[in-house]
């Protein structure tokens, strides 16, 4: 009789097999990370059984746990180099860190939900323990740590806040996310941050939903 890690078990494998393959994510790292990541303990006990649906799943507040699709495929875009210095804003429950950390960064994950804070704090030491988490407004980024080689905003913003632009690294810096400007579809971009400046590159249409806290800060327009 299968017990529940196996069921999850296999899940976790048909996730990648059917979602994250099939989407064009070859990075052996991030495939092998989503792979060996119990998805399941990064939600509470009542949602587990959404952890590989191929969707968003709600973690209350207006917050979700990212599509795994989605998410693969911007780690796919990183192009993740050993030891970078990675900053996860809005990283919830920490599944997100714990998959970046498992990909050989050294990953400072930032969270201000009390609620979240306190699930990724009761998973993140078993399963990525090499993740820092720390607590503060999601709006101000965490420039403790800075710079970093890469920022990821785990949820849609309106437009890349130019607080983060302010964190990153103006030779090798990325900045994930999705972004939901008024009256268009979400998309996920990557801005590439440089000494001569930020470039903005459309990646795929996505359907992220948004970071609250985000919706009416100022922000950096490109």
């Amino acid at each position: 009789m299968p017990t529940h890690a196996d069921l999850f078990a296999d899940a976790r494998t048909c996730m990648v097999d059917s979602q994250i393959r099939p989407n064009r994510v070859t990075d052996p790292r991030v495939l092998a990370a989503m792979r060996r990541l119990p998805r399941e303990r990064f939600l509470p006990p009542n949602l587990a059984s959404r952890a590989y649906a191929d969707d968003d799943v709600p973690l209350g507040n207006g917050r979700f746990l990212m599509e795994p699709m989605v998410f693969a495929r911007l780690l796919q875009a990183a192009a993740l180099r050993q030891n970078e210095r990675v900053l996860i804003v809005g990283a919830g429950s920490g599944y997100g860190a714990a998959v970046v950390a498992a990909c050989g960064c050294r990953v400072t994950a930032l969270e201000e939900d009390p609620a979240l804070l306190a699930l990724a704090e009761s998973v993140l030491p078993a399963e990525a323990p090499g993740v820092t988490l720390v607590s503060g407004p999601l709006t101000a980024g965490w420039s403790a740590n800075a710079p970093y080689d890469l920022i990821l905003i785990e949820g849609a913003v309106p437009e890349i806040p130019a607080v983060l632009v302010n964190q990153i690294h103006r030779e090798t810096g990325r900045i994930l996310a999705a972004i939901c400007a008024p009256g268009r579809v979400t998309q996920a971009v990557i801005a590439e941050v440089t000494a001569a400046g930020t470039g903005l590159s459309v990646l795929f249409d996505c359907a992220t939903p948004p970071v609250p806290c985000f919706r009416t800060d100022a922000s950096f327009a490109f």
